[in-house]
C-alpha cells in the first residue's frame, strides 16, 4: 500500500468557496489512482481553507505526470463555481509535487492539471503528458483567437465583451467593484456640480480648479499653478507622461528656419545656437508624423490640427525651456516662429498647441497603442502558443493580470467612434490615422530603452529621471530575465528547437508589427541572447513603460490647459492678437472639460488588488532556483524604491511614476 498526502488550497477571493463535491485522480508513469472523493469532517473547500488529505493506492503510481480534478453538484438547484488555487501532493518517497491550477472551475467541470517542474514540448517524455498537451494547445487556440480592428493598427483578441472571457482572465470582482465606483463618485459629482453636458465656456481660468472637490492632488495642484512657466513646460518633455518623443538636435530641420537673432536672447551669454547644437543643449520636438492628418468638425468646422515643432535649450541652471515654437511642418507667413519675447498670450497659446498634439500622441499612441494595444499582442500569442507547463508561460502570466480585459472595455468606452479620444481634435479617424503612422514607423530599438534613449541622443541631459529611474529597471528585469531563461535554455539549440517558442515569436510579429521586416522585430529566435532582450523588452514595456506614460495623467491632465485634448478655435497666425479670451475660447467647453478630467481620473486610479512588478503571487514555479531568483530580482526592485525615494526627497518637482511600489505587474487601467 501506498500513501499520497495531498494538501489543497482553495482561492482566498470572494465567493471562492464550494458546497459541492470534489474528486481527485493522480496518474503517474506507472499507474493512476481510483476516483477519490475529497471529505475531511465539517466544511473542506471554504474560502482560503487549505485541506490537508491522505490517498492510498495499493502500488507506487511511480513519477507523478497529472492531477485530475472533478467538481459534482451538491446543490442541484443552484450554480456554484469553486476557486482551486493549487494541490500539493507528498508521494511516499518523500517528494513534493507542486500542480498549480488558479481558476474557476464550474459545476461538472473536470481540469486536468500538470505538476513539477515547467517543461518544454520536447521534453515531454511519457504519451499521458503528450497527449494532455495536445489536447490543451487545441482547447487554447480554439477559444483566444485574433481579430483585426482595423488595417495597420495591431490585432485584438477576437472577444467582443468581457463576459464572454474566461473566469480567470477577467476582473476580480473587487476590481470591478472599485472600477464601477469610481465611474459613480465622480460621475455624481459632476452631475451635482452641473458639469456634464454643460455646454457654456469657461469665464476665467480659476473655476477650473473646482471641478472636483477632493481629487485633487498635490502634483495637480503645482500644475495648475506653475503651467505657464517655460522651465515648467520644458521639464514636461522629460519627465511628464510623454516622456519619448523629445530628441537632441544635431542640425536644424530645413522646414524650420530658425535663426541666431531669433533666439539668441534666450541662451546663455556670448553663446551662440550653432555652439550649443555642437555642445549638445538644444532638443527638439516634432511631431511631423501628425502633418496632413486633417482634425474632425467640430460645430460645422473642422477643426485644425498643428504638427508643431519645438525647440527647446538645456541651460546652465540644468533646466529645459522652450525658446521657439513653428506650429506647421510648412514655414509661410500664416505660420510664425513664436518666441518666448512675444506677446506673452502668443507664446501661451503656441505652447498649448503643441500641447495639443504631444497629448493627442501620448494618448493613443504611447499609451493606448504601445502599451495597451501591444501588451494585448504579447498576451494573446502567449494564451495561444504556450502550454501552462511551459517555463515562459509561468514567467509572463502575471505580465498580462487584466490586459484584455481593459482593453476589450476601453474599446467600448474610449476607442470607438464616439469614444473618449473621438471629441479630441484629431477625432477618431485621425487618431486611427496617427496610430498607423505611428506603427508604421515603430521599431524594436524604440521599445528597448537603452537603445531609444542613445537613438534620441538623450544619454547626459540632466534632471531626466524618466531616463534615470527606467534604464536602472530595464537592467534589473534584464538580470532577472536571463536568469530565469538561462536555467531553462542553457543553449542556443534549445531555443533553436522549441516549436512553441518559435511559434510565440513569429504570431507576435505578424499580429503586432504587421510582418515588417525593416522593423528590427524578431520573427524568429537562433539565440538565447535575442530571447532575453525580448521578454525583458516584453516585461519592460507592460510594466514599467505603461506606468511611465499612465500614472501622471491626472496629475498632467486635469488642468486642461496644459494637456488639452481638443482645442476649438484656430492656432494664432499673425502675432499680437491673442488675448487671455481667445484662450478660454479656445479651450474645451465646460462639459468637454468635465468628461476629459473625470477620464484621466479613472486613468491614473489607485486599485486595492493591485500586483505590483516582481511579485509572483500564485505559486506556478516548483523549482527552488526559480523562487531564489524572483527574490532576488524583489530584493533589487526595493533597493531601487529607497534609492528613488531618497531623490524625490530632495526635488522641488518629485519624479514618482517609476517608484516599483507604484508599477503595477502588467497593462490593467
Amino acid at each position: 500500500m501506498a500513501e499520497y498526502k495531498l494538501e489543497l488550497t482553495t482561492g482566498n477571493m470572494k465567493n471562492a468557496g464550494t458546497w459541492d463535491h470534489i474528486f481527485l485522480t493522480l496518474f503517474g508513469s506507472q499507474g493512476q489512482s481510483d476516483r477519490t472523493e475529497l471529505d475531511n469532517y465539517g466544511l473542506d473547500f471554504t474560502t482560503g481553507a487549505i485541506g490537508t488529505y491522505t490517498m492510498k493506492t495499493s502500488l507506487p503510481l511511480g513519477k507523478l505526470l497529472l492531477v485530475k480534478v472533478e467538481k459534482d453538484p451538491f446543490f442541484y438547484l443552484s450554480e456554484d463555481e469553486w476557486y482551486f488555487s493549487k494541490v500539493v501532493v507528498t508521494t511516499p518517497e518523500g517528494e513534493r509535487v507542486l500542480f498549480p491550477c488558479y481558476r474557476w472551475i464550474s459545476r461538472g467541470e473536470l481540469v486536468e492539471l500538470r505538476g513539477g517542474r515547467a517543461m518544454k514540448i520536447m521534453e515531454d517524455d511519457h504519451s499521458l503528458l503528450i497527449e494532455h498537451r495536445r489536447k490543451e494547445m487545441t482547447s487554447k487556440k480554439s477559444l483566444y483567437q485574433w481579430k483585426t480592428l482595423t488595417e495597420g493598427i495591431c490585432d485584438i483578441i477576437s472577444f467582443n465583451d468581457v463576459t464572454d472571457l474566461p473566469a480567470e482572465i477577467r476582473f476580480s470582482d473587487v476590481r470591478s467593484s472599485e472600477i464601477l465606483d469610481t465611474k459613480m463618485i465622480t460621475g455624481l459629482e459632476l452631475k451635482i456640480k452641473g458639469l456634464i453636458g454643460s455646454d457654456g465656456n469657461w469665464e476665467n481660468m480659476e473655476d477650473m480648479k473646482k471641478i472636483f472637490w477632493f481629487a485633487n492632488t498635490e502634483m495637480s495642484e503645482y500644475v495648475a499653478e506653475h503651467w505657464k512657466e517655460d522651465e515648467f513646460y520644458g521639464c514636461q518633455f522629460l519627465h511628464g507622461i510623454n516622456p519619448n518623443v523629445i530628441k537632441r538636435c544635431s542640425k536644424l530641420p530645413l522646414n524650420f528656419p530658425v535663426t541666431e537673432e531669433m533666439v539668441k536672447p534666450f541662451l546663455e551669454a556670448g553663446t551662440s545656437l550653432q555652439r550649443e547644437i555642437e555642445k549638445g543643449n538644444i532638443f527638439i520636438y516634432d511631431q511631423k508624423k501628425m502633418d496632413g492628418i486633417p482634425g474632425r468638425v467640430y460645430d460645422g468646422q473642422q477643426l485644425l490640427v498643428t504638427p508643431g515643432i519645438c525647440l527647446c535649450y538645456s541651460n546652465p541652471g540644468k533646466k529645459l525651456v522652450p525658446i521657439a515654437i513653428q506650429l506647421y511642418q510648412q514655414p509661410s507667413e500664416e505660420n510664425p516662429i513664436f518666441l518666448p519675447s512675444d506677446l506673452e498670450t502668443d507664446w501661451l497659446l503656441a505652447k498649448m498647441f503643441i500641447k495639443n498634439a504631444d497629448i493627442m500622441d501620448h494618448e493613443s499612441v504611447h499609451h493606448l497603442m504601445n502599451t495597451h494595444f501591444l501588451g494585448e499582442v504579447f498576451a494573446v500569442a502567449t494564451l495561444r502558443c504556450f502550454a501552462e507547463i511551459h517555463p515562459l508561460y509561468k514567467l509572463l502570466f502575471p505580465s498580462f493580470r487584466y490586459t484584455l480585459p481593459i482593453n476589450i472595455g476601453a474599446r467600448k468606452s474610449l476607442f470607438r467612434p464616439d469614444g473618449f479620444l473621438s471629441k479630441s481634435s484629431l477625432g477618431y479617424d485621425g487618431i486611427i490615422e496617427l496610430m498607423r503612422r505611428s506603427l508604421a514607423e515603430m521599431t524594436y530599438s524604440s521599445l528597448c530603452l537603452p537603445e531609444n534613449i542613445a537613438a534620441r541622443g538623450l544619454e547626459s541631459i540632466p534632471n531626466f529621471y524618466y531616463r534615470d529611474d527606467g534604464l536602472k529597471l530595464w537592467n534589473i528585469i534584464n538580470r532577472f530575465v536571463k536568469a530565469v531563461v538561462e536555467h531553462y535554455y542553457p543553449s542556443d539549440s534549445e531555443v533553436c528547437k522549441d516549436p512553441e517558442l518559435q511559434e510565440w515569436i513569429n504570431e507576435i510579429f505578424i499580429h503586432g508589427f504587421m510582418g515588417k521586416k525593416d522593423s528590427g522585430f524578431p520573427a524568429c529566435f537562433h539565440t538565447v541572447q535575442e530571447l532575453i532582450k525580448f521578454i525583458t523588452m516584453i516585461i519592460f514595456t507592460v510594466t514599467v513603460q505603461h506606468a511611465a506614460v499612465n500614472n501622471g495623467q491626472f496629475d498632467y491632465c486635469s488642468w486642461t490647459p496644459n494637456a488639452p485634448l481638443l482645442l476649438r478655435k484656430p492656432p494664432p497666425a499673425i502675432k499680437g492678437q491673442t488675448t487671455m479670451q481667445t484662450i478660454l475660447d479656445t479651450l474645451p467647453n465646460i462639459g468637454e472639460t468635465a468628461v476629459f478630467v473625470a477620464m484621466a481620473r479613472l486613468l491614473s486610479e489607485k486599485f486595492s488588488d493591485a500586483v505590483l512588478l516582481g511579485a509572483y503571487p500564485y505559486e506556478r514555479f516548483d523549482e527552488p532556483a526559480i523562487k531564489q531568483m524572483i527574490q532576488e530580482f524583489q530584493a533589487e526592485l526595493s533597493n531601487l524604491g529607497g534609492t528613488i525615494t531618497d531623490r524625490n526627497s530632495k526635488l522641488d518637482v518629485p519624479y514618482t511614476y517609476l517608484h516599483p511600489a507604484k508599477i503595477e505587474s502588467s497593462v490593467t487601467i
